[in-house]
């Protein structure tokens, strides 16, 4: 399948990493759809790719609206009858997480609810439309922190960032994509964790140490992968991430 005619959902793709995605993939011919909460910030977003004449479209989707969900992958199905990448790229952090002893766990439920739990209902909706391409890509956007071993390995620069919502979300995440990848080993589905690395936006409060388009280049590079694509893979631009 070419890259002009596939059809990619990105979720959160409105600001940050997300937006970065969807204009990558858009340069390349595949027609995007931006998932976001706020139609005003969809909006926004879509003008920006029109300005440099990319095309592309939104639907609401908030990973806590199961109701928005269902209605994304129904006018998906309506309009586009199949969806070729899917980038679960949609997430959040909170200022009330911390490590085990101190965090919130309000706070660890938020961040497992969108980031996990979230994604895991956002892929079943979409699956239905996933199976219908004939080589349909998942990219889970994870993290170095969802690594067990590097969360356990005190030479790790990891090691230190003791957050334990978010970690927790990516771990599960991850585990999403090794489960997802068995259980569709027999399909053209294919499913892996991506992580982007330490990039500058809201999520880090700007403090990374890449820009949303040098992070972005990654997940493109999977949602992309040709007929000898790998599956079932937590990597980041290094390597393969240890789970």
């Amino acid at each position: 399948m070419s890259d002009t005619n596939r059809i990619a959902l990105v979720t959160g793709a409105n600001k940050g990493i997300g937006l970065e995605i969807a204009r990558q993939l858009a340069q390349r011919g595949v027609f995007v759809i931006i998932g976001a909460r706020d139609p005003g910030r969809a909006s926004a977003a879509l003008e920006d790719l029109s300005a440099q004449g990319l095309a592309a479209q939104s639907v609401r989707i908030d990973l806590n609206d199961p109701a928005s969900i269902a209605a994304a992958a129904e006018t998906i199905a309506a309009e586009h009858g199949r969806l070729d990448i899917l980038i679960n790229n949609a997430g959040i952090v909170d200022a009330a997480d911390g490590p085990p002893t101190t965090s919130s766990s309000e706070a660890v439920r938020r961040i497992m609810d969108t980031n996990f739990v979230g994604t895991l209902a956002v892929t079943q909706a979409m699956l239905p439309l996933l199976r219908r391409s004939a080589a349909a890509r998942i990219v889970n956007l994870s993290s170095a922190l969802g690594s067990l071993t590097l969360n356990g390995d005190p030479s790790s620069p990891y090691y230190s960032a003791r957050l334990i919502g978010y970690n927790a979300s990516k771990a599960a995440l991850n585990m999403l994509t090794v489960q997802l990848n068995e259980e569709l080993r027999d399909t053209p589905i294919v499913v892996n964790s991506v992580s982007p690395g330490y990039v500058k936006t809201d999520l880090t409060g700007h403090g990374g140490f890449l820009t949303a388009e040098e992070g972005a280049r990654l997940p493109v590079k999977y949602a992309l992968l040709g007929e000898d694509a790998v599956s079932g893979r937590f990597v980041e631009a290094s390597g393969q991430t240890p789970w």
